[in-house]
């Protein structure tokens, strides 16, 4: 898992600065079908990090995971990142993920095929689920015009 940790550095590395280029209107300009803002984006995005940090540990402390689902737009309705300080968001996606590749370097090898079952998603090994973690980083990151 230390690749995936490396690559989530990089891809906040890079990210990073992009973001902050980005001014506290754009940031609230519709951007994805269905009128989500680079802001809720980013929000989703937080909830993803805090959602995956509890998967992770878990998964690694257990014989098996079963997690709930996700309610994203529950989530971005509750949480109103649209009402948040952009650079706030940006400054906690930043170290929330800083910490994720720390934890992620660290899950012990014999944990990685530890069986996790999320919502309505079959069960996966744990090691996928961290993958998938990133690709999904990287994906929104793409919407919002910032990936790599």
């Amino acid at each position: 898992m230390q690749e995936v940790a490396e690559k989530l550095l990089s891809v906040i590395a890079a990210a990073e600065p992009k973001l902050q280029r980005i001014s506290q209107p754009e940031s609230l300009q519709p951007i994805l079908s269905g009128g989500w803002s680079r802001r809720q984006v980013l929000g989703h995005l937080i909830d993803s990090a805090s959602n995956n940090h509890q998967r992770f540990v878990r998964a690694s402390l257990a014989e098996s995971l079963d997690f709930p689902s996700y309610d994203q737009q529950g989530f971005v309705r509750q949480e109103a990142p649209e009402e948040a300080d952009w650079l706030l968001l940006i400054s906690l996606w930043v170290a929330y993920n800083r910490y994720l590749a720390h934890i992620i370097a660290r899950l012990p090898a014999n944990k990685l095929e530890t069986p996790c079952h999320i919502g309505k998603e079959g069960w996966m090994p744990l090691g996928n689920v961290v993958s998938g973690y990133l690709s999904h980083l990287i994906h929104h990151l793409g919407q919002i015009g910032v990936a790599e």
